[in-house]
């Protein structure tokens, strides 16, 4: 299923990108970017998948959810 509102994703992606590899690194960890869509880091020996603009995250050494604010809760510093 396509996004309803491809503009606005097309528009505000880069900075979601942006602040998510900002905030992340800003934690120690070094962000890769693999694809239009998709962030990727090691967090606990174990890669964590975030996609910054549904605020997605999943990986075996966080709990799955929605929100950059509850990713960067559980990957403290």
């Amino acid at each position: 299923m396509a996004r309803l509102d491809i503009e606005r994703q097309l528009s505000e992606e880069p900075k979601r990108i942006a602040f998510a590899i900002s905030e992340i690194e800003k934690r120690g960890y070094v962000v890769a970017k693999t694809g239009a869509h998709e962030l990727q880091f090691e967090y606990k020996g174990q890669t964590v998948r975030f996609w910054p603009y549904t605020g997605w995250h999943s990986g075996k050494t966080v709990k799955a959810g929605r929100g950059i604010e509850k990713l960067l809760k559980q990957i403290k510093f």
